[in-house]
C-alpha cells in the first residue's frame, strides 16, 4: 500500500492561490489529487491554471468567505466540479489584523473571526455531510502557533486560532467513529506575506530566529510532508490532533 498516494482522490483548498495554502495544494496536486482552490479574486483561476499547465488537475473557485451565501453556493459549485465526491477539505485561508487590543476595531474583530473560525466551521460542517455519506473523509485545519499563546497586537487572530484547534477536537470527537478524520497543521513563523510585519522589524526577526531550535523561519515546502501525512491514509488512526510545523519552536 503506497500509504501517501492520493490518486483519485478529490480535494477543496481554501487560500490556494498563496502562501503556505498555495504549498500545500501544491502537494495534494503532487500526490494525485485532483483540487479546487479556493480565492477570493479571480486570480484564483490564474492559479489554477499555472498549476494546470504542470499537468496537474486543478481548477479554481472565487468565494468570499466573509460571505455566507457566497460560502455555501461555492462549496456547492466546487462539489460539482469535483463531480459529487469530496475525500479531502484543507482550510487554509486566514485573515489577519493588528492593532493594540485595547484599540482593537470590533469590525475588524469580526471579520477576523467570521474567516477564520466561523468558515471554517461552516466548511467542516458542509464538507462532513458530504464525507459521513461517503463513509470516509480527511479534513485538515490550519491552526497556528497563536493556538497555544497569545501573540502581541494580534487578539482577534488568536482568539480565532485558539478556536481551530479546540473546534478541530470537538469535530473529532463526533466524527472519528464515522470515518472522518479531522486533524490541524500549527504552522510556527513562516517567511509568507501574513508575516512581512515581523520580517522587517529587525530586532524581532532576530529574537525568534534565535529560539528556533531549527535556526530558520519555515517556508511552503516545510508544510508539504505534514499535510499529506494527515490527508492520506497514513494517518487513518490519527484524529483531533494539533501538530506543529515550528522548526521545533514550542519546545525551546
Amino acid at each position: 500500500m503506497k500509504l501517501f498516494d492520493l490518486s483519485g482522490r478529490k480535494a477543496i483548498v481554501t487560500g490556494g492561490t498563496r502562501g503556505l495554502g498555495f504549498s500545500m495544494a501544491e502537494a495534494l496536486l503532487e500526490a494525485g489529487a485532483e483540487v479546487v482552490i479556493v480565492g477570493a479574486s479571480a486570480s484564483v483561476h490564474e492559479v489554477a491554471d499555472e498549476f494546470s499547465s504542470r499537468g496537474h488537475a486543478c481548477q479554481g473557485a472565487v468565494i468570499d468567505l466573509a460571505d455566507k451565501q457566497q460560502r455555501r453556493d461555492g462549496f456547492d459549485a466546487a462539489l460539482e466540479t469535483l463531480g459529487g465526491r469530496l475525500d479531502i477539505l484543507v482550510n487554509a485561508a486566514g485573515l489577519q489584523r493588528r492593532h493594540p487590543s485595547e484599540a482593537f476595531p470590533i469590525d475588524e474583530w469580526e471579520a477576523v473571526l467570521e474567516v477564520n473560525l466561523t468558515a471554517v466551521f461552516e466548511l467542516c460542517q458542509l464538507a462532513a455531510n458530504v464525507m459521513l455519506e461517503q463513509g470516509q473523509g480527511k479534513i485538515i485545519n490550519i491552526a497556528s502557533l497563536l493556538s497555544f499563546f497569545g501573540g502581541i497586537t494580534v487578539p482577534a487572530y488568536a482568539a480565532s486560532k485558539g478556536g481551530v484547534m479546540q473546534l478541530t477536537k470537538a469535530l473529532a470527537n463526533e466524527w472519528a467513529s464515522r470515518g472522518i478524520n479531522v486533524n490541524a497543521l500549527a504552522p510556527g513563523y513562516m517567511a509568507t506575506d501574513m508575516n512581512t510585519a515581523l520580517l522587517a522589524d529587525e530586532t524581532r526577526n532576530a529574537e525568534i530566529t534565535a529560539r528556533i531550535p531549527a535556526k530558520r523561519w519555515g517556508s511552503g515546502d516545510d508544510m508539504k510532508g505534514p499535510l499529506l501525512f494527515l490527508a492520506s491514509s497514513a494517518a487513518d488512526y490519527v484524529h483531533g490532533v494539533t501538530l506543529p510545523v515550528d522548526g521545533g519552536y514550542l519546545g525551546r
